[in-house]
Formats: C-alpha cells, structure tokens, sequence
C-alpha cells in the first residue's frame, strides 16, 4: 500500500535521501559490496514500491536545477583527477582504453543501442558517449572485493577514472550537435553553432580554472575561503557558459577540472576532499532521486529489445573494444580475457544519462525519454553480474593477489625486516618502503618485498598496488615523518587500519600531538630505538597457533616476556595489536610477537618442566 505523498513535505524529503543515500553507501561499506546496488534498492522501495518520495512533486521545479547542478560538479570532480602526468605514468593499455577504447566503445555502444535497442541515431549519438564511462565508483569496491593482480587491476582502475569525464565530454558534444541541428535550417549552421558552442565552453573553463590557480597561487584567497571560493566558482562557470549557450556548461566545467588538476597547485589536497565528500553526497542523492523518480510505465514499456541491448553491450561491444584497443600490447591474453568482460557501470551513467534522457525528450527526440530507464537496466545487470563473477573469473584465470590483504611498513629496521620475515614466512603479502637504499639490504637479504623510495611520492600511487594492503605501519626512525605518513594515508586506509611507533617525547604535555594527528599505537607503545635495543638482544618476531588444547591463556603463561604485534584469526585478516589486552584467543588463531632470545625461552620452558615434573613426582609419596 502507498503512503500519500503529500504526508511527506520538502524539508522532509530532502532529509530521506541523504539518509538513504549515506546509509547505502554505509551499510554497503561494511558489507564489502558496491553501493550502487543499495542505492537502487532504496530508491525504487522509497519511490515507485511505497510512494514515500516522489521527487517530480515534492521538489517541483527544482527537481531538474539540481540534477544539473549535481551532475555539473560530479563532472568537474572527474575533470579533478584528470591529470596528465598520472595519464603518462599509466601503462601502455591504458593509454589504448582511452586514445582507441573511448572513441570505439562510443561507436560500438552507439551500435548496440541502434540495432539492438531500436533507437534512433540521435539518441543513440549522445547514450553512446554517455556509455564509455565504465564507473569509478563502481570499480574500486569490486577491485577491493576480488582482489586483482595489480596490473589487470590498475588497467581497469585507471581506465574508468580517465574515461569518466571523457564519456560525459562526449555525450555533450553529441548532445549539441543534436540540439543545433533541430533547432537550425542548415547543416552548415548547426557544425557552426557546435564548433562556436564547444569554443565559448572551452574558454570559460580554461579562464574559470586559470583564475583560480593564480588566485590560490598569489595568496589572493585565505586558506580557510579555498573551498567556499572553489565551490562558488564552479557553479558560476557552469551557470555562465550555460547562459551563453544551452547546455554547454557540463563541458565547461569539466574542462575547468582538467585545468586545476594540472596545475601543480599546493592546496590540491583541500579540494582532493572537498571532491570526495562532495561525490559522495551528491552521487547519492542524484542516484536516490533518480531511481525514486523512476517511471514505472517507462521500465514496463521495454521489450525484449532492452535484453538484447545488454546483452550486445556486455558480450559484443566491451570485448570488442577492449581486444582492438590492446592489439599489439604486451598484455597477456588472460589479463585482456578479464578486462574485456569486466565493465560495470555506475552512477554516473545513470545521472548523466537521465539529465539528457530529458533533454533530449524536451527536444522533440520521441525515444529520449527510454534513455533513464536502458541506462537502469545496464547499470542493474552490470554491477549484478561483475559484482558476483569477477572474482571467481579472477581466480579461474589465475589473476587473483593474494587472499589475505597485507601490511605496508614504512620504515627498514631490523623489527621491520624480523616482522616482515615472519609474515613472509607464512605466506601474507608485506612490502617495506623506505627512501634509503641502504636500510633496504636487510630486509632484500631475507626475502623480503621492498619499495626505494618515499612512500608520500606521487609516483607511488601509480607504481605501488595499494589494494593488496589493508593496514599501514610507519616505523622509521623519524616520529615526525611517521605521523605526517600516517596523517597522509588515513583517509586511504581508514583511521582505524593505520599504525605507528611511540614518539620519544610523546608522553611530554609539550610535544603531543591531537588525535587528528598520527596513527593508533602499536607493539605496546614502544619506540623505534627500544624496539633497536630489543633487536640487538636478540629479540625476534615469531609466529604461534592457537588450537583447542593450546589457548590464549596457555600461550601467555609459557611467553611472560613476548610482546604482541599482531593476531589473524581463521581466514581473517590480519589485525595489528597494541597490547593485546582485548584479544579474544580463539581456535587457529596465529599470533605474531616480539620473543626473547630463544635460548632464554629454552631455558624458562624447561624450567617450568622441571618444576612440573618435581611436583608431579610428590603426587605419589603425597598419596
């Protein structure tokens, strides 16, 4: 039964789908699925299941500016991570996804949607653009999920993060062409109008994005306003160009992106996250209101064109791309097989397409208001099928890292290369970072994975396979560089998965730091030269399981003097311990811990045996 709409005023109904929104994301989050599926389920059971929201009506003429705002800074942040340097450093089949893949899977997907779909060339024109986008927001939790041999992981990653604004850069072309052509004579005069719309576009994001960097570089904006004047800014560049000519402002303000984020700008990181929540929010509550305001009627009409659509898009047109754009490379056939039929896609395509879905219904154009409900449908099935086959497709082919993901340990020492040793040993992945070359001999003696280099570079992002780690220790010997890495790669790994050493003077009311600083302590808040100290004398990283017969309690009373690093329970992951007081002992568990010199462990055990055994010899006279 429907609950009236007019029971749910405005205020009210904004506050539903942020709460919806987040709460998918969120419960998503913690469920380790993508939240586009969530975020579907919501908004159909609030809109079209129950009549709880109804965005046509509660919002009213708003409805529509906002989408487009949404979707304008939606671009912009796909613009933001844009960046030329990373494009270069990106392995050749990426660079072929995007010169050879974007422009083929436009026709391949224009193809689809023709013939399978039964659209017309129009619309079919600006879908297809919109279809190059394989989803950002979509990829990242299904790489984290299946766990993917870096390189087939960094192909798809970094394809759906250049592609993303190139796909909603090419349905506004598309879309322009369309709208001069109908609303001019000739074809001469439409191109003219295009070429003269795409121009005044370009220009007003190149002098938005330009202003702002010699803003922000002159000092002209304080620190506190850089986000504010940002956000302002964009909304004017999106709302000019708009003015000048319709619907040139998505292409503007993507364009603006791409500027900023090559401009080398110190306050990069501020707008970094002023980007990510910004997504965030918006991507949610677009998707929320979208798939609440989804015409029912609209998915019935759909025939068993729409099946073929996906399917042709799925089987014929990803693949196809995919194996053109990397005929040639040095990518195995395996890694190509995977990627090829891996492409989800996400909220952006759903946002973007249903903006011009009615746009292109406002034209006159009779099969633009099927776009909404073709692009749910391949949104739906997409994430459906890679959500659930990517992994054991992964695994079939062999191009899975490893099961249990690792610790990245920043900092040679010889703790470090004993615990890296021992986790090596038993077989979770570890990788040591230091920028000196000399530190790293140990940990290369024993076998160890390392990195030479500083793990705040750029470079890192582009050369280090980040999912294959779950959790971050800084342990150099330098207590401040170990906060600011741990302060770097908090928002990356979660507060709650990033480690570091004591500070020497931490317990100092002079020197400590607030809590927004650093990483949680480890290895009962013990220092970088104590844990030295501890080393030299013979102290070591070692390995135990616990089974039914030996417990925690046991474990504890035959090691006094062991100090805990680290626990794994029975196909878990692995969790770094500060003390250990909280553990609950539990059957398998492996328990990682600073030992004493094994002599001195010898020689305790075999005194409690003989102390056992004496009092074990009194039992009978005692009798």
């Amino acid at each position: 039964m429907s609950v009236p709409v007019d029971t749910l005023p405005a205020v009210a109904a904004f506050a539903l789908v942020g709460t919806l929104g987040v709460g998918a994301q969120l419960l998503a989050w913690r469920l380790k699925m993508p939240a586009i599926v969530l975020m579907l389920v919501a908004g159909i059971l609030a809109g079209p299941v129950t009549g709880i929201l109804d965005p046509a009506t509660q919002f009213g003429a708003l409805r529509e500016p906002m989408i487009a705002v949404a979707v304008a800074i939606i671009l912009f942040e796909g613009g933001l991570t844009l960046n030329v340097k990373s494009l270069q450093d990106a392995a050749t089949g990426v660079r072929r996804l995007v010169v050879i893949g974007a422009p083929l899977g436009w026709l391949t997907s224009a193809l689809a949607l023709h013939y399978g779909a039964g659209l017309g060339w129009e619309t079919s024109a600006v879908f297809g653009g919109i279809m190059i986008v394989t989803g950002p927001t979509v990829i990242a939790p299904l790489l984290r999920s299946a766990r993917l041999a870096r390189r087939p992981a960094q192909i798809l990653q970094w394809e759906a993060i250049v592609n993303d604004p190139i796909g909603a850069l090419a349905a506004v072309l598309a879309f322009e062409v369309v709208g001069v052509i109908r609303a001019s004579h000739g074809l001469g005069t439409a191109i003219a109008e295009t070429v003269l719309g795409i121009a005044v576009a370009i220009a007003v994001g190149i002098a938005g994005g330009m202003g702002l960097v010699r803003a922000f570089q002159r000092g002209l904006v304080p620190e506190y306003m850089k986000v504010p004047v940002l956000f302002t800014l964009l909304l004017g560049v999106f709302a000019l160009s708009d003015l000048m000519l319709h619907e040139s402002g998505l292409l503007a303000v993507t364009v603006m992106g791409i500027v900023i984020a090559n401009s080398d700008l110190p306050s990069f990181e501020e707008m970094r996250r002023f980007k990510e929540h910004a997504t965030v929010l918006l991507v949610s509550g677009v998707f929320i209101i979208l798939a609440a305001g989804l015409d029912v009627a609209g998915l019935q009409s759909l025939t068993w064109r729409a099946a073929l659509f996906v399917g042709a898009v799925m089987l014929v047109a990803r693949p196809l791309t995919v194996f053109a754009s990397l005929i040639g490379t040095s990518v195995p056939f395996k890694e190509r097989l995977l990627i090829a039929f891996t492409g989800p896609r996400g909220v952006v395509l759903v946002a973007v397409a249903g903006l011009f879905g009615e746009r292109l219904a406002a034209l006159g154009v009779e099969d633009g208001a099927l776009v909404g409900p073709l692009a749910f449908a391949l949104v739906a099935v997409t994430v459906v099928v890679h959500g659930f086959a990517l992994g054991p497709m992964a695994r079939g082919l062999g191009l899975t890292g490893a099961k249990t993901p690792g610790v990245l340990i920043v900092g040679a020492s010889p703790f470090t290369t004993s615990f890296g040793k021992c986790l090596t040993d038993n077989e979770l992945p570890v990788l040591i970072a230091d920028p000196n070359h000399g530190k790293l001999r140990g940990p290369r003696r024993e076998g160890v994975p390392t990195y030479y280099g500083d793990i705040l570079a750029e470079a890192v992002e582009h050369k280090l396979d980040l999912v294959s780690y779950a959790t971050l220790m800084a342990a150099t010997d330098n207590d401040a560089y170990n906060t600011l890495v741990a302060t770097d790669f908090a928002p990356h790994f979660g507060r709650e998965a990033v480690y570091q050493l004591a500070r020497e003077k931490e317990k100092n009311a002079r020197h400590a730091l607030p809590a927004t600083l650093g990483g949680r302590p480890v290895v009962a808040d013990m220092t970088h030269d104590e844990l030295d100290r501890q080393m030299f004398r013979g102290w070591g990283v070692r390995m135990s399981r616990l089974t039914e017969e030996f417990t925690l309690d046991d474990w504890r009373a035959e090691n006094p003097e062991s100090i805990l690093v680290a626990a794994q329970k029975k196909g878990g992951d692995l969790r770094l311990l500060h003390t250990g007081e909280n553990l609950k002992g539990e059957d398998e568990m492996r328990l990682f811990h600073l030992a004493p010199p094994r002599e001195r462990s010898e020689a305790r055990e075999n005194a409690r045996k003989a102390k056992q055994d004496a009092v074990d010899g009194d039992e009978p006279s005692a009798a």
